[in-house]
């Protein structure tokens, strides 16, 4: 999780800089400690942190510093700052291959990497490869078969097919046992072996992606899994980074590169990120590998926020030494979205940032398998029962302990072997649906053992971008107070800014003062006025490419709006610029001193930035100071959200109203605000600024205090609203989930602004919902206040971010699971990966109940993994957690069929399935336990050889099995009465009555067949193995056929065929059955009468429960 991440990033900071100095000759961490300077301010916060640690520390041991001075004379190899001594306890030996998992992995510990030269490591690392896999070469076969008989059914028949070896025990022949379950494991192992071969496919697909990699030689490409620490890698705009690496160097002419994180940490920000400046400066690339330099960098850990290194570079004169921070890093599974950058890789495989906060795959074993796993318990308790009872009746006389054995063999079709098979075969027949179904395409089935879990979802966990949203933003409202402005109006805004830059050829900005400003202003100048502001206050830096007909230089020169693309750090900024431009005020040029505008008229406005102070997290807001080139003015600009700026502007009655309006219908809202200053204001907050910059101690709280002396009475310009667009049909396939008694959990990195305001658009919360937004909480006593705040709220949507939810997960636990648990939607926020996962666990945990993850980020992969069913999208960025999850689709509302349809069609249909298998089987047991009772109780089996096979696969198994083609209603049905899906929570299709109703069948049919053959023989013992056997297959395909309630060709298809052939192989059956009685018209009627007998009152029942209890589903279907 975050927290704790961040806590060891900060202990690794301390932890690494000591051993920095202990490892070096005296005067070295002398001048590393004194000359290390803190970070220019636009570097962030870990360069006087760096500092002060290192000051804390200067005085190593003088033990260790004459070891190192020691080592130093005796080794001409300049002197790495880390070497520590090898740990010789057998756990953290390296000398175990890495596929076998048998011992200890190293701690981790901090790392010096040499540029360029992975040969000069003073630790092992690990392959920076990619694997999703379950098992490998060595433990596929072990691992599979240990999965099959854990299920006790399967070891049961693994005792009893290994007991017919001994010869007291024998019954019947050897293939009667063991073909079987010979059978039962090549289906599992074939199809086992297919999925891991694809999840092989797709792994090798990444760890193959070509890079290129700087070298001595020049530049060669390398696979990325061949990628080590220490390799200087050169990465293309739009392509995905392989590794975690520190960034050295970017084409960009600004010196910066932009970052997409969305599939690391949910985040749809594009982050800056800043070269260190020492090899930004060299004249090209290739001099990376001419200088002595090297990163030292903290011990791999989980905080994907924080970073802690320091670079050094030997061979200048002085040795440089530049603090490295978070911006300096590039983690893997990001992507470069602006220019070609350099890196140097410091961590790989499983140290990856992304890979320690991914889970490994588990297997996963669904709810109904374990049902029908207890359900075989029972029945194996039935069989114990029964086999002692034969015992008992014959006083335990002889060798009774060997009869109880026998009894047990001749007993073991209580417990269907086939049921495994059925069940199996079933759930490929369903994943062969999925995929086959036209109104969802693009579904793939990755794991075909749980199709089940879609029909019985109680919580379903989703992402938040790129999952319920596009992660495209559209400006929607522009807001004056007095008059608002939607997409329907924007001409009216157009005409309004074109009226003012063509009422003269000059700008307003060049006209002198007028009355105008000393009367109120026209609501021309108030739209000119916010749309100005907007133009200029943010972070979008127009990019020029080259189009094929203009080349990118003459494109730059001329301003060519065909070959412009605006690059920042948020969508909603691009959404703001975009609109600017969209009604004639277009931003054409910027850099990191001036920002160009062009107007309606096409003449160049020129103004030099004085100081950003960018968006964070914490201030909710980010404002601009400008000059004016051509009249001089200065002018602080500043938008943000509305919480924060209501404080800022001045007095106002109409500001907190909108806001809440504009909120309700979903829009992301920013207001927007100005403050014109004098020459000499300006000069004075610039002293003052810069003094607080250069600080050392407490300088982000010395520098937000000068900020905020600026922040007083502004003028309030206008309020903007920004729609984050949702995938097609979110809103209708949350509310059939919700219907179908679903409770829906966002889960997301995002801002708590962001997702708030998604889950409103979304109508994840309700418009009569209210919304509880649960305050920043970092102890106990806060939590347990606002615990107790939380629990006098009634039926109310919770949002909660990731710091305080952890706080309250630490001390309240329970408590707050109990809480949340009633909520009728909940929306987490600033979500690390782990967390999700953790609130995947809890929720199984304290519910019992059945969760279902959606996400397509890498951040998702951990939650997905950890559902009980794990579904993702396919997403713009990537297939990361496509590949990781058990089904992927290609749009969230496909998810809608996939649980009402398929999901629920899957769970009813095995649950029908298996209930007719443990019917077929103890229809047959109920036959040989009255057989065994009218003959002295003696171990005789009723039916030998190729009739016991025969029964449960050639003549009775394909109409069984077309029960995976039944269904109770249409799927358009189903889609439209989600409410039919709220009937399968309770899990009632396999239930212990549903199960105690089919035993009673089976005993009732089987007593019935035993007992009419055993009345109506007339002379020989085989006539009744002919009469009963016979009755017993009418009475199976019979069974089917009632028990259908859709039917299809194939069904009739089934049945015909199971009946053509048991009468075709009665020729072949003279063995057991007399071929000449058969075809006497007294055995036609024995058996018919036989059969109805045992179905007809049964028809009789179900009529007349569908008569006067009908199910839920009978009225949509008449």
């Amino acid at each position: 999780m975050g927290g704790p991440g961040r806590g060891r990033c900060e202990g690794g900071g301390g932890v690494s800089v000591h051993v920095t100095c202990a490892s070096q000759p005296s005067p070295q961490p002398a001048r590393l400690s004194s000359a290390a300077p803190p970070l220019p301010p636009e570097r962030g916060e870990a360069g006087p942190r760096l500092a002060r640690l290192l000051a804390r520390r200067r005085d190593p041991p003088r033990r260790r510093s004459s070891s190192a001075a020691a080592a130093i004379m005796t080794d001409n190899i300049p002197l790495q700052p880390v070497r520590q001594k090898k740990r010789m306890d057998s756990k953290h030996r390296g000398g175990c291959c890495e596929c076998l998992r048998c011992c200890g992995r190293r701690d981790p510990r901090p790392r010096t990497v040499w540029l360029g030269h992975p040969e000069k490591r003073d630790q092992r690392y690990p392959r920076n490869v990619i694997n999703n896999q379950k098992y490998n070469f060595f433990t596929f076969l072990p691992g599979v078969l240990f999965n099959q008989f854990k299920y006790f059914f399967n070891l049961y028949f693994l005792f009893l097919a290994c007991s017919q070896f001994v010869p007291e025990m024998r019954l019947g022949a050897l293939y009667t046992y063991w073909v079987p379950l010979g059978f039962v494991l090549a289906v599992t192992i074939i199809r086992e072996a297919v999925e891991e071969i694809r999840c092989y496919m797709r792994d090798k697909e990444v760890n193959s992606q070509i890079y290129s990699k700087l070298t001595a030689r020049g530049t060669v490409k390398v696979k990325s899994s061949s990628i080590q620490v220490g390799d200087l890698i050169i990465v293309e705009k739009n392509q995905r980074v392989p590794a975690d690496m520190i960034f050295l160097r970017t084409s960009e002419k600004n010196g910066s590169c932009f970052l997409r994180t969305d599939q690391l940490d949910g985040e749809t920000d594009w982050k800056l990120r800043l070269p260190v400046s020492c090899t930004q400066r060299l004249p090209t690339a290739s001099d990376l590998l001419q200088i002595r330099s090297y990163v030292y960098a903290e011990e791999p850990n989980i905080d994907i926020h924080n970073f802690v290194g320091t670079f050094t570079r030997e061979d200048s004169d002085p040795p440089v030494n530049e603090s490295l921070s978070i911006e300096n890093t590039l983690w893997a599974s990001t992507v470069i979205a602006s220019g070609t950058v350099v890196g140097v890789v410091l961590y790989t495989g499983r140290e990856l940032r992304s890979v320690m906060n991914t889970s490994n795959p588990r297997s996963k074993i669904g709810l109904f398998d374990l049902e029908v796993n207890c359900l075989t318990k029972i029945l194996f308790g039935a069989l114990v029962v029964v086999s002692l009872v034969m015992v008992a009746l014959q006083h335990f006389a002889g060798r009774w302990y060997l009869q109880i054995i026998r009894f047990l063999l001749l007993f073991s079709n209580i417990i269907p072997i086939s049921l495994r098979v059925n069940l199996d075969m079933g759930k490929i027949v369903y994943s062969w649906m999925i995929r086959k179904d036209s109104k969802i395409p693009g579904t793939v089935v990755r794991s075909s053992t749980i199709p089940e879990q879609l029909g019985r979802i109680s919580y379903l966990l989703t992402d938040k971008t790129g999952t319920l949203t596009q992660n495209e933003m559209v400006f929607k409202r522009l807001h004056l107070g007095t008059v608002a402005y939607g997409l329907d109006s924007m001409d009216e805004v157009q005409s309004h800014i074109f009226s003012i830059y063509t009422q003269s050829q000059e700008p307003p900005a060049l006209k002198g003062p007028t009355l105008a400003t000393k009367v109120r202003k026209t609501l021309s100048s108030r739209v000119h006025e916010a749309v100005k502001a907007i133009a200029l206050c943010h972070n979008v830096t127009p990019v020029y490419e080259s189009n094929g007909v203009t080349d990118q230089a003459e494109a730059e020169r001329h301003y060519e709006d065909s070959c412009r693309v605006y690059q920042a750090a948020s969508p909603d900024e691009v959404a703001l610029v975009q609109w600017t431009e969209s009604i004639g005020l277009t931003l054409v040029g910027r850099d990191q001193s001036s920002v160009q505008l062009r107007t309606p008229g096409g003449h160049i406005l020129n103004y030099t930035i004085l100081q950003i102070f960018p968006f964070t997290y914490e201030s909710k807001r980010m404002g601009i100071i400008v000059r004016d080139e051509s009249t001089g003015e200065i002018t602080f600009y500043m938008k943000g959200a509305d919480v924060v700026m209501a404080g800022i502007v001045q007095y106002n009655d109409w500001l907190e109203e909108e806001c809440g309006n504009m909120a309700r219908e979903g829009l992301r809202v920013l207001v927007v605000a100005k403050k014109s200053l004098t020459e000499e204001q300006y000069q004075d907050f610039e002293a003052r600024y810069v003094q607080a910059k250069l600080s050392v101690h407490d300088r982000s709280l010395k520098v937000a205090t000068v900020i905020e002396s600026l922040e007083m009475e502004m003028e309030l310009l206008c309020l903007t609203g920004v729609e984050d667009q949702l995938q097609a049909d979110v809103r209708p396939t949350l509310e059939t989930l919700r219907n179908a008694g679903m409770k829906v959990w966002m889960l997301t990195g995002d801002k708590l602004e962001t997702a708030t305001c998604t889950a409103k658009n979304a109508h994840l919360v309700t418009r009569t919902q209210d919304i509880h937004i649960f305050r920043m909480v970092t102890n106990r006593g806060e939590a347990h206040l606002e615990l107790n705040a939380f629990r006098r709220k009634h039926d109310c949507a919770l949002v909660i971010s990731g710091d305080s939810l952890e706080v309250c997960l630490k001390y309240y636990e329970y408590e707050f699971m109990e809480l949340a648990c009633q909520c009728p939607a909940v929306v987490c926020c600033r979500c690390a990966p782990t967390q999700k996962a953790q609130i995947v666990r809890l929720l199984q945990e304290r519910t019992g109940k059945l969760t279902c993850a959606v996400g397509d980020g890498g951040n998702d992969v951990s939650m997905i993994q950890e559902a009980d069913c794990g579904v993702g999208v396919e997403g713009k960025e990537g297939k990361q957690a496509s590949l990781a999850a058990d089904f992927s689709i290609t749009q969230f509302k496909h998810l809608g069929r996939l649980l009402m349809v398929h999901g629920r069609n899957s769970y009813k249909r095995s649950a029908a399935l298996s209930q007719f298998v443990i019917h077929r089987s103890l229809c047959i047991s109920t036959m040989q336990a009255v057989f065994s009772s009218v003959f002295y109780f003696a171990s005789v089996p009723l039916y030998q050889g190729f009739l016991i096979i025969g029964y449960s696969t050639l003549y009775t198994m394909f109409p069984v099995f077309s029960l995976v083609l039944d269904k109770d209603v249409k799927s358009e049905v189903a889609m439209l009465y989600p409410e039919l899906y709220k009937d399968l929570l309770k899990g009632r299709p396999l239930s212990y009555k549903t199960f105690l109703i089919w035993v009673l069948i089976s005993i009732y049919q089987g007593s019935i067949i035993m007992y009419g053959a055993l009345l109506l023989f007339e002379s020989e013992f085989v006539h009744i193995v002919a009469i009963s056997f016979t009755s017993l297959i009418l009475t199976e395909l019979l069974m089917v056929a009632l028990t259908i309630q859709t039917w299809h060709w194939l069904m009739i298809v089934a049945e015909l065929l199971s009946l053509s052939c048991y009468i075709a192989s009665l020729v072949f059956l003279h063995e057991f059955i007399d071929v000449y009685f058969i075809a006497t018209l007294s055995f036609l009627w024995k058996v018919s009468v036989i059969t109805l007998v045992s179905c007809l009152p049964l028809y009789f029942l179900k009529y007349l429960r569908r008569r006067f209890s009908p199910p839920s589903y009978s009225k949509l279907t008449s």
